[in-house]
């Protein structure tokens, strides 16, 4: 049988000829691997706290050093005495020269492969030593770009292109420069006989249900024994045993067929449970002995990315179909969640794919620029995973040495991942033909080159090299970049494929307004800028109270993106009056988030109208999360504290939503005059509905003059189609009067939307406000009536008022309290409660547009 130890324990670390981090032959102690260097160094103190203050560039010699991790171990005598004995290294980051007792056994020049090494011949009885000597990956990187070239590139330092190394280590627009280095994943000594070298399990599933279970086993050598492979269900009971097959050549399979109904399909969460089955593969020799086994969780599911002509609008659709149910995408783009990826645990993983979960979300994209993640990560994943090919932002090179590494890497991670039924896609970069669209170095009539001799030679990569191993080792759909639209077409095309809509914040600027003429099929980038909440910026000044103002230097480190002063002010400016002290700052950036995040959902969820017109199919924000706390596009900051865009977004999410818009009708008494014209204001409303059901409601409309007693109220019974949105409403906006001259000020009328079920609970709420909120004149704090009440668990705040209230952002003194909800529209007869877990009675602080600090 074979057998696995870990060698975790018993290492220590040293800067290769002293310097900064340690002296001259001093090794320091490290209690146990994985770890990286900045890790270690500053739990001994050596260095400053990079994700405070300024400290990030007072650790930038680390990653220019070198350095080197020893370990002793003995051999048992059976390990010794074991036909095979391999040391692997599950992953090293990133140039490592590997020593085993004075034998040099391997070098190592990427962080995204494994290694595995045969070192019977140089085991020894007693101590055998074990050597890693790091070399710097930025000063590798900058001699490989001096050997091949420099090329264009968005983030970081040019000679990451030539590095197969996470990518926002270099630096991104959302997280420090801070180069890790060291045995990042586990190390082993694995002996055995004979190992099963590969498990490929497909399941395909027809159109009808029916499955097809194939399982392919590799292994090391031929063998006279046999295989037997055994698949169970999640409570352990088996379903099917396929024994005695033989492993002659070195290989063998089994072959299972299941009727609709014999096996629980896996299904994203909102549209069904995702049972886990495990495949059990064991070898044997002829005696029976067992040799290896192997453990796999797999699930089943028939998954397709339908890209159909669109019955009423050019194009095609780009929308994913699990089990015959066509699913619209609302969910987030996912970054690595620490810029020192070995201090994330299990625990902090699921934390985070639990706040996608209770956020309504159903999809996330592993982003291009950071790593293959975890196994722990899929495997809590309930929601479907985009997954990136690491490639992002870049001009990449595509010579044989390098296509070597890219090949290895691709190759190992599509077998690691192939069967985790979450991923339904593989892209093969972030943006890289988007950036060669930019600097006008892509051919798009070609589509037969050899691409490595043009402007573009990555397109090799994108379209040989990974589109052939996708498609020999899994069923998974590949695509070859994000955005990518199709041959032939530029990555912009709003008509076909995915589209990351820049232009809000970047590009042309556009007001968040607009999202519903950026829309494309799928969106899967957008975003806002908010700061998070106000304990995070406390946490990285460090408490140093005389840089806690929005333009401060410690704050400008920890932000960035390009002119996000101009950028963040240019959106506030344009919307909102506002303060500029720090908690101020914090507010209204929070709640101008929320706004164009929330305005995004609604009015892209809109366009899901039904089979044949699903004119946008999916909506993935900019981002989820952060490596560091720090202000981004992040709507849940690095402490994984949600901030206000997380709940709006949730709400957008939910099984069923209203939606309204109010737009100005401007109509000229003749085709001459410009000076005889009616303005009227004209109130659109629908409503969503996720579920695969019609689903009877009430739709409640309310209005109110926010200066006077007005009031409107009406109601009508509605059906909202299953699986699309339905229109429900257009007319004139109540309350608003016909206006004749440009400088008639409308009324400033605030339009309630709830949808109730027979039992009369709320299926969905949504208040529509004039726009932008710079425009309005608000009551008088002490005139709205508005109540704030804590229940009497201690744990719950009740809201209510008697003028409509914008924008409520709930808060306390001292340690946080976890929200069910914020940015929260109030208005009359419709009180809301919010829980808050952690709250022990406290009282609240409210913060909202109008509350006198502006």
């Amino acid at each position: 049988m074979s057998t696995i130890r870990s060698l975790a324990q018993g290492w220590s670390f040293t800067q290769v000829g002293g310097g900064q981090g340690t002296k001259n032959d001093e090794w320091l102690a490290v209690p146990q691997i994985p770890t990286t260097v900045h890790v270690e160094l500053l739990k001994l103190k050596r260095i400053p706290d990079p994700f405070l203050g300024l400290n990030e560039w007072e650790v930038q010699w680390v990653g220019e050093a070198d350095w080197a991790f020893k370990n002793s171990f003995t051999a048992t005598a059976a390990e010794l005495a074991a036909p095979n004995v391999d040391l692997v290294f599950e992953g090293l980051d990133t140039f490592a020269a590997v020593e085993l007792n004075g034998n040099k056994i391997l070098n190592t020049e990427s962080q995204f492969v494994s290694h595995r090494v045969p070192v019977k011949q140089y085991l020894k009885n007693g101590a055998n030593e074990l050597l890693l000597t790091f070399s710097s990956a930025f000063l590798k990187g900058r001699e490989l770009e001096k050997a091949h070239g420099k090329s264009h590139l968005w983030n970081g330092d040019s000679s990451r292109l030539h590095v197969r190394k996470a990518g926002y280590n270099y630096g991104w627009d959302w997280g420090p420069v801070l180069m890790t280095v060291g045995p990042w994943k586990p190390i082993f000594l694995h002996t055995y006989q004979t190992r099963l070298t590969d498990i490929d399990i497909r399941s395909n599933v027809s159109e009808a249900l029916d499955v097809k279970l194939t399982v392919d086993i590799s292994l090391s050598e031929k063998t006279s024994g046999s295989a037997s492979v055994v698949l169970k269900n999640a409570q352990g009971a088996t379903i099917v045993k396929e024994s005695n097959i033989k492993t002659t050549s070195g290989s063998a399979r089994a072959e299972f067929k299941f009727n609709s109904g014999e096996l629980d399909l896996w299904y994203p969460v909102g549209y069904g449970k995702q049972p886990l089955y495990t495949v059990d593969v064991q070898i044997a020799d002829v005696q029976g002995k067992v040799l290896d086994a192997k453990t796999e969780k797999i699930s089943f599911r028939r998954v397709r990315v339908v890209q159909d002509p669109l019955i009423d609008q050019e194009g095609t659709t780009f929308l994913f179909e699990v089990n015959n149910i066509r699913i619209f995408c609302g969910g987030s783009n996912w970054i690595p969640a620490d810029s020192f990826l070995t201090t994330l645990t299990p625990e902090r993983y699921r934390a985070w794919i639990q706040l996608l979960v209770d956020g309504n979300q159903n999809m996330i994209r592993v982003w291009g620029g950071g790593i293959y993640e975890p196994d722990v990560f899929y495997d809590i994943c309930d929601v479907l995973v985009w997954q990136d090919f690491l490639f992002g932002c870049g001009q990449y090179p595509a010579y044989d040495s390098f296509l070597k590494l890219v090949e290895v890497e691709a190759e190992q991670n599509v077998k690691r991942l192939r069967h985790h039924p979450s991923i339904v896609i593989f892209a093969g970069n972030n943006e890289d033909y988007q950036l060669a669209e930019s600097i006008n170095i892509v051919d798009y009539s070609d589509e037969t080159s050899d691409f490595r001799q043009t402007k573009f030679p990555a397109r090799y990569i994108y379209e040989r090299t990974l589109p052939s191993i996708v498609n020999k080792l899994c069923d998974i759909f590949y695509h070859r970049s994000s955005p990518y639209s199709a041959p032939g077409k530029v990555t912009t095309d709003k008509t076909i494929g995915d589209l990351h809509q820049w232009n809000v914040w970047h590009g042309s600027q556009e007001p968040w307004h607009n999202w519903d003429i950026l829309a494309g099929r799928f969106v899967s980038e957008f975003g806002m800028e908010g700061y998070p909440n106000i304990r995070t910026v406390d946490y990285w000044l460090g408490g140093d109270k005389s840089e806690r103002y929005p333009q401060s230097r410690v704050n400008n480190n920890h932000n960035k993106a390009d002119g996000f002063e101009r950028r963040l002010e240019l959106y506030l400016v344009e919307n909102f009056k506002h303060a500029f002290d720090m908690d101020s700052y914090v507010y209204y950036t929070q709640v101008m988030q929320a706004e164009t995040l929330a305005s995004a959902y609604r009015l892209w969820r809109r366009n899901w109208r039904g089979k044949g017109r699903e004119h946008t199919a999916g909506a993935l924000v900019w981002q989820i999360n952060d490596c560091w706390p720090t202000t981004s596009w992040a709507i849940v900051d690095y402490f994984l504290r949600p901030k206000p865009a997380y709940f709006t977004i949730a709400r957008e999410l939910r099984p069923y939503t209203v939606g309204m818009t109010r737009k100005e009708k401007k109509t000229f008494a003749n085709d001459l005059s410009a000076a005889s014209f009616t303005v009227e204001t004209i109130l659109q409303v629908w409503g969503t509905n996720s579920t695969l059901s019609e689903k009877k409601a009430t739709l409640e409309i309310a209005s109110f003059d926010l200066h006077s007693t007005w009031t409107d109220k009406w109601s009508k019974d509605v059906v909202l189609a299953p699986n699309s949105s339905t229109e429900l409403f257009s007319g004139q906006l109540p309350g608003q009067p016909i206006r004749t001259k440009q400088s008639e000020v409308p009324r400033v009328i605030i339009v309630s939307a709830r949808l109730l079920d027979a039992s009369g609970s709320i299926l969905g709420r949504y208040s529509n406000w004039p726009e932008p909120f710079k425009f309005i004149t608000f009551p008088a704090v002490k005139d709205l009536g508005l109540s704030v009440q804590i229940g009497g668990d201690g744990e719950s705040v009740q809201l209510s008022t008697q003028k409509p209230i914008k924008g409520i952002i709930l808060d306390v003194e001292g340690e946080d309290v976890k929200w069910s909800d914020q940015a929260i529209d109030l208005v009359p007869g419709d009180p809301q409660t919010v829980k808050a877990i952690g709250l022990k009675g406290r009282e609240v602080k409210v913060r909202f547009l109008g509350d006198g600090t502006a």
